[in-house]
């Protein structure tokens, strides 16, 4: 089977698996289970919590001791067994225990993102591939699974039901077992003598040392707490309107609309070598940061009424919002990062977007949501505001702190080849 095949259904699996939850279990616990915002936000913000030191310990793990293949399988067959755990959880009043299976999935979970991107980066260096060029085409197809996964649950009607945990379960397990099939991705041999940092695999910090790395990873840190957002409560935005607009689609159908978010995103991972090569990465997130005013800016005034078609477009921006930080960002991490410490710099990346980042989203968000519920009625224009006003402040200050020359970097890079 060509290798490039092979990685192809890796990415699908990888988010098929996270697909099938991700979007529709804010809705499922808040229509089914009945847990508050604040409660739903604090489950969200498990992966953050997760990713604090999750994905740089699996990172050192497979830098230094095992193979990345592996612990990525092993990671996926342990995230499957708890959400099967998970389904069996159906009232507001075991909340305590839902809280501490989804913590302990993320822990399982969180780092297998960056591994899958280790074990392609090094498959792909392996066979002679370029990887910012061939890359994004591979990873595109991650982002197919997960459209496949949101869909498949929508039309099965699961989105406020347990069985989408057994259908991430049941991809979950499929992909543990297909990652030992992989091409062995051994620990890098380092014969030098190594510092206790370095031995444990801390090394990755030391590219805070460097100012723009330092300023992009508080970045990707705030842009991180944007991400999750949305993540928890577009489907509980969406289900709100059921009584308004009883008969719309998007009420009907919220993975169906929420989708088109991932149908663009496939579209925008094609577009970043052309536009990471011809504006370089501090232009490239400054887009991104700009699509997440627009993202959330464009909810508080859509409807699945007289205003979907805003709530379209912002789905299609979204994207651009994603793809154009975070893809873009974790190639940035790998042009920059020693080939001795890649696992751990790209944990290190998942730590601050999906660790410190999504932790802060997922908590404040809630609370943010909560502040705007009077009497159960949420006000959903107020809460997307307050979130577009957030992305503004970061639009307007990054440029300006982000100390990164495109033109030059190119002509440095010309010298050395």
């Amino acid at each position: 089977m060509p290798i490039r095949f092979r990685l192809i259904v890796m990415n699908f699996l990888e988010f098929f698996v996270w697909g099938s939850w991700l979007i529709s279990l804010g809705g499922y616990m808040i229509v089914q289970l009945q847990f508050t915002g604040s409660q739903v936000g604090a489950v969200y913000a498990t992966m953050g919590i997760a990713s604090l030191f999750m994905p740089a310990l699996m990172g050192i793990v497979a830098d230094r001791w095992l193979n990345a293949e592996r612990v990525f399988g092993t990671l996926h067959i342990i995230g499957a067994l708890l959400l099967l755990w998970a389904s069996t959880i159906t009232s507001v009043n075991h909340y305590p225990l839902f809280y501490l299976i989804m913590l302990f999935n993320s822990m399982a979970f969180m780092p297998t993102i960056a591994l899958n991107n280790t074990v392609s980066y090094i498959v792909l260096e392996k066979n002679q591939y370029d990887i910012v060029k061939d890359f994004p085409p591979i990873r595109v197809w991650g982002t197919v699974g997960f459209i496949a996964a949101m869909w498949l649950v929508d039309l099965l009607g699961f989105t406020k039901s347990p069985m989408q945990l057994y259908v991430s379960a049941g991809s979950g397990l499929l992909l543990g077992i297909y990652a030992f099939t992989m091409p062995a991705c051994k620990p890098v041999p380092n014969t030098n003598k190594k510092n206790w940092m370095q031995a444990l695999g801390l090394d990755a910090f030391v590219l805070f040392k460097q100012q723009k790395m330092l300023v992009f990873f508080i970045f990707a840190l705030l842009l991180g707490a944007a991400l999750q957002i949305t993540n928890a409560f577009g489907g509980a935005f969406l289900d709100d309107f059921k009584k308004t607009y009883p008969d719309s689609f998007a009420v009907k159908h919220t993975n169906l609309l929420l989708s088109i978010s991932q149908i663009s995103e496939t579209l925008f991972i094609l577009a970043i070598p052309f536009f990471l090569q011809k504006f370089g990465i501090k232009k490239v997130m400054l887009m991104s940061i700009l699509a997440w005013v627009l993202r959330f800016a464009l909810f508080g005034i859509g409807n699945p009424g007289e205003g979907l078609h805003w709530l379209v477009l912002s789905m299609i921006i979204y994207g651009m919002a994603f793809d154009f930080f975070n893809i873009s960002g974790s190639l940035f991490v790998e042009k920059e990062a020693d080939v001795s410490i890649r696992a751990s710099a790209q944990g290190l990346f998942m730590l601050m977007t999906n660790g410190i980042g999504a932790y802060l989203g997922g908590t404040i968000s809630g609370m943010v949501v909560d502040y705007f519920t009077q009497n159960g009625v949420k006000n959903w224009p107020a809460i997307w505001f307050s979130f577009a006003g957030y992305a503004l402040v970061l639009a307007i200050i990054f440029p300006i702190v982000f100390k990164y020359n495109h033109n030059e970097a190119k002509q440095a890079a010309i010298k050395e080849y």
